[in-house]
């Protein structure tokens, strides 16, 4: 009950500050962007909140506990993925004056052609993110009140679309804000307090499984012991680096800043506070290997950042640092699932069903917001038992093998051609999506193909790279090319 208790007022809080950003949302402008008058810390503490999702929460802990110290590589790559963010888009991107990244596209290379594939490519990285978020929610909440795992789905559908539909993005940036402090302050608490009462009893020799000596301590990601990990770790490393390049939750996000200026002095912030986040996961899936080493058995580890505390700290002291967690957990679904459905929104009525002029109808926004969420809803529900990392990867992979080469060509390079861009988003989205599928619906591979499937970024990101290149030298530019770069980096 306790547990059910503190989400129950981190909901109610969550709440009534999205409420108090529905005065601003007048007009599309307001609902997407927020009029573009968000102050540089206030962003940055939004942007942390939304980043730091399921994966990051219960996922990565998850992965820690199951596969090794290796793991720890995919926060690294989180956290370096802004450092691209602020070198090579940030400030061209908050210039172009786009809402999305579909708008980018059509402003670029003059085609609405490329904005309707590009919004096509949104809505499946966006359901890719959504799904993993509603499942952490439906988990959790199973864990801490015996509820149906559907009960905690639908929850947090219906508060997240509420909260979005009403206030658009400004209420989305003050609930996120919000939701970054509540991560760090209830993940850090009871991993300070494992690590100080719980930590001095654990042996280091406790963390080396029996039969298998070193393997779960390596520093590389061997996926499934392919006998490949350096290949594993930096194809992973490649994937969650760029992947945040064309995240398009993560660039609508800069948009919201008041110059170029500004929104590369977000990304560095952001940087810094997503550095300070990631050091108490690690702290879960290390004491989890000792204490909660059944959950690996039971194919449960994504729920041992919520499980741990009450499995070492027994009676009530247990019991509120699990509630603690869990509604960390849940601040965590509830603030990405936010950012993806604004942009979710956006793809659906301002990319694929309309044109420029229907951007101003709230209505639709806010229809587009509703429909997102219950598709997101539909397909959570049977995906309980799906690994919460296996598809956020996957929707990394797929951004990193689509809108990253876009938007790096795009800003970087006059010669990009409407062919050449719309050949590799083909590309880049037909490879890792099926490198993804084939590693999870087929078995039996040898070493080189697990990874090559599994973490399919070393060669679908330069694939789609050289594919647009290649196919865009063969043509020429668009009129006003040049001059559309020129703008991009001109103060």
């Amino acid at each position: 009950m306790t547990g059910l208790l503190a989400i129950g007022l981190l909901i109610a809080a969550s709440l009534a500050i999205g409420v108090y950003g529905v005065r601003a949302a007048r007009t599309a402008p307001d609902f997407l962007v927020a009029s573009r008058r968000v102050g540089t810390g206030r962003n940055a503490m939004a942007i942390a909140g939304e980043y730091v999702s399921a994966a990051s929460v219960l996922g990565l802990a998850g992965l820690l506990l199951k596969n090794g110290i290796g793991t720890l590589w995919i926060a690294i790559g989180f956290t370096a993925g802004y450092v691209a963010v602020v070198a090579l888009v940030a400030g061209p991107m908050r210039r172009s004056g786009a809402y999305t990244v579909p708008d980018f596209a059509e402003y670029r290379l003059g085609s609405p052609a490329i904005r309707k594939l590009c919004g096509a490519i949104v809505l499946v990285i966006m359901w890719l993110y959504l799904v993993p978020q509603f499942k952490g929610a439906g988990v959790v909440l199973q864990l801490v009140s015996g509820t149906p795992y559907w009960v905690g789905v639908v929850l947090a559908g219906v508060v997240v679309s509420g909260s979005i539909a009403v206030g658009g993005m400004r209420s989305a940036t003050y609930v996120q804000a919000f939701h970054y402090l509540v991560k760090l302050v209830f993940i850090a608490v009871p991993a300070v307090y494992l690590m100080v009462h719980v930590g001095p009893e654990v042996r280091a020799d406790a963390l080396t499984p029996v039969g298998v000596p070193e393997s779960w301590s390596r520093p590389l990601l061997d996926i499934e012991n392919s006998g490949h990990p350096l290949l594993a770790t930096w194809s992973m490393l490649l994937a969650t680096t760029l992947g945040a390049i064309g995240l398009p939750h993560v660039i609508m996000r800069f948009h919201t800043s008041p110059s170029a200026r500004a929104a590369r002095r977000v990304g560095v912030i952001v940087i810094a506070l997503l550095g300070l986040f990631y050091l108490f996961p690690a702290v879960y899936g290390l004491l989890g290997r000792v204490l909660t080493p059944h959950l690996v058995h039971s194919n449960a580890t994504d729920t041992v950042a919520v499980v741990l505390p009450g499995e070492a700290v027994p009676g009530a002291l247990g019991s509120v640092l699990t509630a603690l967690v869990a509604a960390g957990a849940f601040a965590a679904f509830l603030s990405t699932s936010s950012g993806l459905l604004l942009a979710l929104a956006g793809g659906l009525s301002h990319d694929l069903f309309g044109g420029r002029g229907l951007v101003g109808r709230l209505s639709r926004l806010r229809l587009a917001v509703a429909a997102g969420a219950l598709v997101s809803v539909g397909l959570s529900l049977p995906a309980a038992h799906l690994d919460i990392n296996m598809l956020v990867g996957w929707a990394f992979a797929v951004a990193a093998s689509t809108f990253c080469p876009l938007l790096v060509l795009g800003i970087w390079w006059p010669r990009l051609t409407v062919r050449g861009a719309a050949s590799g988003l083909v590309v880049g989205a037909l490879t890792a999506t099926g490198a993804a599928l084939a590693s999870a619906l087929t078995e039996g591979h040898s070493g080189l193909v697990t990874v090559l499937l599994a973490q399919p970024a070393s060669w679908t990101v330069p694939l789609a790279f050289a594919t647009m290149i290649a196919v865009s030298l063969r043509g020429e530019p668009p009129a006003g090319a040049e001059r559309a770069v020129l703008r991009l980096h001109a103060p």
